[in-house]
């Protein structure tokens, strides 16, 4: 009796998908979201997903981990879908032959945090390289992510334009954490000390010390966050179809209505801009 009741239900919820106009070969279906950790510490995953199994039937598997490591775990096919923020890098994935169909899905931007006292006296600075060239100059403590994450590659772009490889000082006034963006700002309230973040993560954390904002509006803060198809010729494991429903949903009208509703402590932390680029 118990197995013809089990029967009919899941023969009740083939019927409902095949009249959703789903197709059925996504009843149950996983895939594997190789993602930065912004998009999962901010919360926006747990709004976005649900929504998109509610949907479709499939359900997204998230790992999330710096740009770089999601990059590599990608590139060994352990995933089907990548969400990340280092543009430069997703490129080379693509060139390389890792990934497939890249497409813009949103933005925000970058901000250095510092002590409310201003040591390093750049509160208000619009220039983000000139405000870490005075940090080093001023030897102000400085926690870097470094972790090969998008924002970690960010950093050292603008200590490159700044003329400065802070690692020759490392170990002294700048501090490498080796870790992700949320632990990173722990480490920094902790040792009263600058950092970089992006903004989703520190409206998001809580415990900020006595950190505050001291920098933003550079252009070069600016941060955008691509999705890409694991290249399934490379690994046909892949589960493309459903992969690419996602990656469909994501940078469609739904998708983009509900990143752009998204809202963490009365602020929205992401601006939707699927179709600017590929």
């Amino acid at each position: 009796m118990r197995r013809m009741r089990a029967m009919m239900l899941a023969a009740m919820a083939l019927f409902m998908q095949v009249a959703a106009g789903l197709p059925m070969a996504w009843a149950g279906e996983t895939i594997i979201l190789q993602s930065t950790t912004s998009t999962q510490n901010s919360g926006l995953l747990d709004w976005l997903l649900p929504k998109f199994a509610e949907k479709t039937g499939i359900r997204v598997k998230v790992v999330a981990v710096g740009t770089g490591q999601a990059l590599k775990n990608a590139a060994r096919g352990d995933g089907d879908v990548v969400l990340v923020h280092a543009r430069a890098a997703e490129e080379e994935f693509i060139r390389k032959g890792f990934g497939v169909d890249r497409r813009d899905v949103m933005y925000n931007d970058f901000v250095i945090v510092c002590p409310k006292s201003d040591p390093a006296g750049i509160k208000g600075m619009k220039d983000a390289a000139a405000a870490l060239r005075r940090i080093a100059e001023t030897r102000t403590p400085f926690v870097s992510r470094g972790d090969d994450s998008g924002t970690h590659k960010k950093e050292m772009v603008l200590w490159k334009a700044a003329g400065i490889d802070p690692r020759q000082a490392s170990g002294t006034w700048y501090r490498e954490a080796g870790r992700g963006m949320g632990a990173t700002l722990n480490m920094a309230a902790a040792m009263n000390a600058c950092a970089l973040s992006d903004r989703a993560t520190w409206i998001a954390h809580n415990n900020r010390g006595d950190l505050t904002i001291v920098v933003e509006g550079d252009r070069r803060l600016f941060n955008q966050y691509g999705v890409m198809l694991v290249n399934p010729k490379r690994h046909p494991h892949v589960k493309e179809r459903a992969a690419r429903a996602f990656i469909d949903w994501l940078t469609g009208a739904e998708g983009q209505r509900l990143i752009g509703q998204y809202r963490l402590k009365g602020q929205q932390l992401f601006v939707p801009n699927a179709g600017n680029g590929r």
